[in-house]
C-alpha cells in the first residue's frame, strides 16, 4: 500500500495518527491502573495484616500478663459485697443469691464468708455458706486462697484470689484461674462482678467492667446472679 504521505486526502493519515496516539495513551493509562491495582491490593492485605497483629496483642490472653488492681487496699476492699454476675468454673458453687463478707483481723489477716444458693439433684435447692482464709503474696491484689463448704457437698480447695479492678465503694472484679493450658492461657477460670449495692452497679462501673471482662478475655462469659431474698 501507499505510505500515508502519498494518499490524498492528508486528512485520513491525521486521523490514523491521532487514533494511534489515543490507542497507546489508552494502553498506557490502563497499564496504570493495573500497577496501581495491585499497589492497593497489597496495601490491604499490609493493613489487614496489621490489624491482625494489633487485635492479638490487645488481646493477649495469657494469664501472666493479666493486669490487677494497683497500690491495692485490703482494708478498703472488706465488708459486703453482692454479687452481680459470674463466669462460672468446673464444679459445685454457689449459683445466686451470693452475698460475700471480707473480713480483716488484727493481724491483717482476711478472710471472707459468702452465702448463696445451691441446687442438689436438679430440684431442690439450699442455702449454703461457704468460708475462705487467705494468704498474701508480692502482689497486694493477688492472694493465695483456701476455701470450704461448710456443708460437705460443695467444693474445697485452694485458688487464687485476684481482685482486677475497684473502686472500693462501687465495684469490684474477681478472678481466679485453677489451671494453666501450655500456652499460658486459662483453661478453668471464675469471676465474680460484686456491687456494694444489691440493686445492681451505675452505667460508668458497668462501663469499666465490661472493659475488664474483655481483658480477661472472658466478654460474654459472664451469667447474671439475681437476688430475690432466697437467701436471707
Amino acid at each position: 500500500s501507499q505510505p500515508c504521505a502519498a494518499r490524498p486526502p492528508p486528512l485520513r493519515c491525521a486521523s490514523a495518527r491521532a487514533r494511534d496516539r489515543l490507542t497507546a495513551g489508552i494502553r498506557a493509562a490502563l497499564s496504570r491502573m493495573a500497577q496501581a491495582g495491585r499497589f492497593l491490593a497489597w496495601l490491604l492485605l499490609v493493613t489487614l495484616g496489621l490489624l491482625g497483629c494489633g487485635c492479638r496483642a490487645q488481646r493477649d490472653c495469657r494469664v501472666s500478663n493479666i493486669r490487677v488492681q494497683e497500690n491495692f487496699d485490703k482494708a478498703r476492699y472488706s465488708g459486703t459485697w453482692y454479687a452481680m454476675a459470674k463466669k462460672d468454673p468446673e464444679g459445685l458453687f454457689l449459683q445466686d443469691n451470693v452475698v460475700a463478707k471480707f473480713t480483716i483481723d488484727e493481724n491483717g489477716q482476711m478472710s471472707a464468708t459468702a452465702r448463696g444458693r445451691v441446687q442438689l439433684f436438679n430440684n431442690w435447692n439450699v442455702c449454703a455458706d461457704m468460708v475462705g482464709s487467705f494468704t498474701d503474696t508480692e502482689d497486694p491484689a493477688k492472694f493465695k486462697m483456701k476455701y470450704w463448704g461448710v456443708a460437705s457437698f460443695l467444693q474445697k480447695g485452694n485458688d487464687d484470689h485476684w481482685v482486677v479492678d475497684t473502686d472500693y465503694d462501687t465495684y469490684a472484679l474477681h478472678y481466679s484461674c485453677r489451671q494453666l493450658n501450655d500456652d499460658g492461657t486459662c483453661a478453668d477460670s471464675y469471676s465474680f462482678v460484686f456491687s456494694r449495692d444489691p440493686k445492681g452497679l451505675p452505667p460508668e462501673a458497668q462501663r469499666i467492667v465490661r472493659q475488664r471482662q474483655v481483658d480477661l478475655c472472658l466478654d460474654r462469659k459472664y451469667r447474671v446472679i439475681v437476688h430475690n431474698g432466697f437467701c436471707p
